[in-house]
């Protein structure tokens, strides 16, 4: 673990708002369960954006419109496909980035409803994968980063996703890299070890930061 010195005050208030963030498959989603039990909310823009498009929804009928039944998931009514949707967004650039753009208001009106309903709470965290570059680290106090090496990222993505190199590759391309965001981090978690050593670098940190 180690900090990088830029422990300043990006949102009002005195809640403490602790942004996580990191790559895909480095670990966010452990380091949120481990804060999870020892007491903090946890709001997860990844459940919020699995919402957004869920059967029905306004931004669910705008992907159906825009991909038909390339997408469509038969024996969900008018639900998505989000495998078929993924391989679409990220194999083209542009399509990404409409998608994102559809998305991401609606992840951010759901992130500051919970942190309304929330602000007696003296913190909360903010798991989201793509904090930066969906400029959401204005909502923060700090930024926690977990961090590993692009190896470990193919590695889990093959085992977690099924994806190969090729697919596992695009959807790390697909946010900023890991070495521009520890600049930007105020903490940053190794994940580097192995999975036993996460919940002491957890500890470590919490401790340090008097959680």
């Amino acid at each position: 673990m180690a900090t990088s010195g830029l422990n300043q005050l990006r949102a009002p208030g005195q809640q403490r708002r602790i942004g996580l963030t990191g790559g895909i498959a480095s670990g966010k989603s452990s380091v949120g369960r481990l804060l999870a039990e020892r007491g903090l909310p946890v709001l997860d823009a990844d459940v919020l954006a699995r919402q957004a498009l869920a059967p029905g929804s306004v931004a669910t009928a705008a992907v159906l419109d825009r991909y038909g039944k390339v997408v469509r998931w038969p024996s969900a009514g008018a639900g998505i496909d989000r495998a078929a949707l993924g391989r679409i967004v990220f194999a083209d650039g542009k399509e990404r980035q409409w998608l994102e753009q559809l998305v991401h208001p609606i992840v951010r009106a759901g992130i500051e409803a919970s942190l309304a309903e929330l602000a007696s709470a003296p913190a909360v965290v903010l798991m989201v994968p793509l904090l930066f570059e969906a400029g959401l680290e204005a909502l923060c106090s700090e930024i926690w980063l977990v961090d590993c090496d692009e190896s470990q990222q193919l590695q889990r993505l093959g085992q977690r996703d099924g994806l190969g190199e090729s697919e596992a590759r695009a959807r790390i391309k697909a946010q900023w890299p890991l070495a521009r965001k520890r600049g930007l981090a105020d903490v940053v978690i190794d994940n580097r070890g192995k999975p036993a050593d996460l919940p002491l670098q957890v500890d470590k940190t919490a401790l340090i930061r008097q959680l």
